[in-house]
């Protein structure tokens, strides 16, 4: 039996971090009982979901879970017709959420989930990387270089009881490694570091603005890079992060194009939303205002 019409779809991952899936299940079907609930079973499931969810008609889709959940469920929308994506929205359930503190979710069910039930929206831009491998759509950031390389290294137990703290210890020994120099074309200059990111909104790897100018709406992607990836540049980028000052920083190149392309001689996995997804060279660009979201009122 397909959904009625305005039911609200919520895709959840059920092994978010700690018990914060029984809770939400709990919480979810007493504020609203008539919400249809779909649980993913395993990798790549909240694509097929989501795509399931609107053939029966939803016109919102909510992807409770981490980034990895919301970046799945995007996939999923972005595979349908402009005309036939419904409405996306977000419950914060993960790790770090990056896409979460972009649009200024709390991270409070309640509050979070009054958002969504309010249907304020906004159309945002789709971003899209292409590489031998195929391609993976997203909403927030891509990477090449050394936090690829801190991927590869996550321990997944770790991660599940200490959170961001398996992404730094990860991070340092990555540093202790050799690193590849990625090189990124597309903007005026060719340039080329042992840390190339990409982002279609402000945040990276929490409310840390990488890419302050950056808009979710503006058909443009934002480039960062840093040369010299090492303890010493790295705390020197962190506090030029926090204190504003990141784009007058020397050394960090910034650029915003609507297209770039990432290339290494040597071999190199890239990242999109957090997980390493294939190897370069790859191809990134955007579609200007092709997903509505659903946001906080301003």
């Amino acid at each position: 039996m397909g959904l009625t019409p305005c039911v609200t779809a919520v895709i959840f991952n059920p092994s978010a971090r700690g018990n914060k899936a029984r809770r939400f299940i709990h919480e979810v079907s007493r504020l609203n009982p008539q919400t249809k609930l779909l649980p993913t079973t395993a990798a790549g499931d909240a694509t097929r979901l989501a795509i399931e969810a609107a053939h029966d008609g939803a016109d919102v889709i909510v992807a409770a879970g981490g980034d990895g959940t919301v970046n799945e469920v995007v996939n999923g929308l972005a595979s349908l017709p402009r005309s036939q994506r419904p409405t996306f929205g977000v419950l914060p359930l993960g790790t770090i959420n990056v896409f979460a503190k972009e649009i200024g979710l709390s991270g409070h069910l309640e509050t979070d989930w009054a958002i969504i039930r309010a249907g304020h929206s906004q159309l945002i831009d789709l971003a899209l990387a292409e590489h031998s491998g195929g391609q993976r759509w997203f909403v927030q950031m891509a990477g090449a270089g050394l936090d690829a390389a801190a991927i590869d290294r996550v321990q997944w137990r770790l991660k599940k009881v200490a959170g961001p703290i398996a992404y730094l210890w990860a991070g340092i020994g990555a540093l202790l490694s050799p690193l590849p120099v990625v090189q990124a074309t597309g903007g005026p200059t060719p340039t080329g570091g042992q840390l190339v990111l990409l982002g279609n909104g402000r945040f990276y790897g929490g409310r840390f603005p990488v890419f302050p100018k950056a808009k979710l709406n503006d058909g443009r992607l934002d480039l960062a890079v840093l040369p010299k990836a090492s303890i010493l540049s790295l705390t020197r980028a962190a506090i030029a992060v926090r204190t504003g000052r990141l784009l007058n920083m020397s050394g960090i190149v910034h650029q915003q194009e609507p297209q770039f392309e990432l290339t290494c001689p040597s071999p190199a996995r890239f990242q999109v939303e957090g997980d390493n997804i294939g190897s370069l060279p790859a191809r990134f660009s955007v579609q200007p205002e092709a997903l509505r979201i659903l946001i906080p009122r301003r």
